[in-house]
């Protein structure tokens, strides 16, 4: 009798055999089964295994720890009657995990996003909202959910958010196109609620809002986007809302598709929607001790935890504090819910703010003086630095 093997990630680390949940062990061992599971197929090196197991930070004794790690998991597959050696293999350097995409979430996840791609561009538009909705329905939460505080579980969730918010909103389009606009209204309030600053997500609103005869709550919805992209960023809507605001106002007909892909080529899930003069791309921030900070193309994290890419060893500066990233509006700099807010050239800020070349940000005790470029090359990544 052959036994099917499941491994999840796109939630709490779990590895399931015929269906029911055997145990895996503590933190270390569901670590390493994660990485093993996002790089299956792949032979990953022991290093590589030991600073994502124990957070960059590996013991001298860490080859026999894995030795461990390994060797347990693979009796618990053997008790389950699967080949633990054709599953859990040795390489020369490191181990590698042989199962097929259909074998975890994260596999059948990503098959299921790309067929959804695919009747998009077939126009099967019904095909392809069944598609991302079976894409969707593999997460169970966020994902490597119970390794929260480990730098390669922090970076994967965070990608994979990006991709879950894509994926939702590729299947609100679909179910748009097929002429069932009012059935994604609440799911677009909350998602337009969580993300403010994602304006293709307030086009999706707006635009379901005015296909299911709600005119007058399609117009409010333009308002409110107005009035968060002023007061969060001093900046106006793109030209795709308002040309969706301008054909709502004249009660035209939409066509969709288009809409759609207007809204893509103005690059998707971005956080903001305009140019600003002389808005800085790239940039670094200046330490007090006169150490200089390259900001990284896909962003930097400000905490007090290690695991962000600046840490702030201050009492004052809470453990994830503030987020910059690209934006289209420049370097975008947002409070993560922190206990005692950002300041700007002493001024609080809200939730978010574009950052200009000279500025002051002050985080806690530390103040941090941006040196912004318009014109700059993406820096290299950055290592984590601690004050």
């Amino acid at each position: 009798m052959s036994h099917s093997l499941d491994v999840r990630v796109l939630g709490p680390v779990r590895l399931m055999i015929d269906g029911a949940p055997v145990a895996v062990g503590g933190p270390k061992p569901r670590a390493l089964l994660a990485a093993l599971t996002v790089n299956r197929r792949r032979a990953v090196s022991s290093q590589a295994l030991a600073d994502i197991v124990w957070n960059e930070d590996p013991p001298d004794s860490y080859q026999a720890s894995l030795q461990v790690f390994v060797s347990n998991i693979r009796k618990t597959l053997r008790n389950s009657g699967l080949d633990p050696a054709t599953v859990l293999r040795t390489e020369s350097a490191g181990y590698r995990l042989e199962i097929p995409d259909t074998g975890c979430d994260l596999g059948r996840f990503d098959a299921a996003r790309r067929a959804g791609a695919e009747a998009v561009t077939a126009g099967d538009h019904r095909g392809a909202s069944e598609l991302f909705g079976t894409a969707l329905a593999e997460w169970s939460g966020k994902a490597l959910d119970d390794l929260s505080g480990l730098h390669f579980a922090e970076s994967f969730a965070t990608a994979m958010d990006e991709e879950r918010l894509l994926v939702a909103s590729a299947r609100i389009d679909a179910e748009i196109a097929c002429g069932r606009a009012s059935s994604v209204v609440g799911e677009l309030v909350s998602m337009t609620g969580e993300h403010p600053l994602r304006e293709p997500l307030w086009v999706q609103l707006i635009t379901a809002l005015y296909l299911s005869g709600r005119q007058a709550d399609a117009l409010e919805a333009c308002r409110r986007v107005r009035a968060v992209l002023a007061d969060e960023l001093g900046i106006d809507p793109g030209p795709a809302l308002a040309e969706l605001e301008q054909r709502v106002l004249r009660q035209e007909p939409l066509n969709t598709v288009d809409l759609a892909k207007v809204e893509r080529l103005a690059q998707a899930m971005t956080e903001t929607v305009t140019e600003t003069p002389r808005s800085a791309r790239s940039g670094r921030l200046r330490l007090p001790d006169g150490r200089a900070v390259p900001i990284p193309k896909g962003g930097l994290k400000i905490g007090r935890m290690t695991d962000n890419d600046l840490v702030l060893d201050d009492p004052k500066v809470s453990r994830y504090h503030a987020h910059i990233l690209p934006s289209r509006a420049g370097l975008l700099i947002k409070d993560l819910h922190s206990a005692n807010g950002i300041y700007i050239n002493e001024e609080p800020i809200d939730s978010g703010s574009v950052l200009a070349d000279g500025d002051a940000v002050r985080i806690g005790a530390t103040i941090l003086r941006f040196e912004g470029s318009s014109d700059a090359p993406p820096t290299a990544a950055l290592t984590p630095v601690a004050t």
